[in-house]
């Protein structure tokens, strides 16, 4: 299923860079190494990629400084893979924009499976195409667009993945396993900041347009469109 793909992998490690385009070769996946921020940033204005591994402590631009550029204008997934195992640096880099966030030292299944889960994400299409509406939501899943009373709202893929859910099924109750599942077709891995940093995501971006409330906590369940 992933023959064939691109991925870059910035991370000035040799040792660690070199492992992971070992891990990607025998998946049949292509790599290219950036060893500095400056340098991935290249690549990736020379080059076509299919998914980005990036460390977070670069020579040159830091992977925060990159993740922020990349989303000025790519959707690509990221993944970050990085020494830092603070629950603050993950909330952190997910909520500029990162699909994923692995800690080193890494599992090479582990890995593996999480690419398998962004392509898979990234494959799945819109039963749809016409727009779907709840209240002044607006999806348009052949656009890959959503906006809220005629203000377009800025959002990654999973954070437009997870709304288009929840506006398929207002006033439906998601556990974070149902929204992973659904949502990438794939075994829950049993994260739950990364749900919960996207959902909150959302709710920063829709109150940054209306003051009432979309998503609702449901305790000891997960959430609801209401």
């Amino acid at each position: 299923m992933n023959e064939g793909k691109r991925i870059l992998i910035i991370e000035d490690d040799q040792e660690i860079s070199k492992l992971l385009s070992v891990i990607l070769s025998k998946s049949g996946m292509d790599s290219i190494v950036a060893y500095s921020g400056t340098e991935g940033l290249l690549q990736l204005q020379n080059n076509k990629f299919d998914l980005i591994l990036l460390d977070l402590m670069l020579p040159g631009k830091s992977g925060e400084d990159l993740i922020k550029a990349i989303r000025e204008e790519n959707s690509i997934p990221i993944i970050v893979i990085s020494a830092k195992v603070d629950i603050e640096n993950k909330v952190h880099v997910l909520k500029m924009g990162a699909d994923d966030y692995i800690t080193k030292p890494f599992n090479q299944e582990e890995v593996l499976a999480r690419i398998e889960v962004q392509f898979r994400k990234s494959s799945v299409h819109p039963s749809r195409t016409a727009e779907n509406v709840w209240r002044g939501l607006k999806i348009k899943p052949e656009k890959l667009s959503a906006s809220l009373e005629n203000n377009e709202l800025q959002l990654t893929n999973a954070e437009f993945d997870i709304l288009s859910l929840f506006v398929s099924h207002p006033e439906q109750a998601f556990s974070k396993r149902e929204i992973y599942e659904r949502i990438w077709k794939g075994t829950y891995l049993g994260d739950d900041n990364t749900i919960s940093v996207h959902v909150s995501n959302l709710r920063k971006k829709i109150a940054g347009i209306t003051s009432d409330e979309y998503i609702k906590t449901i305790w000891g369940v997960g959430f609801m469109l209401v």
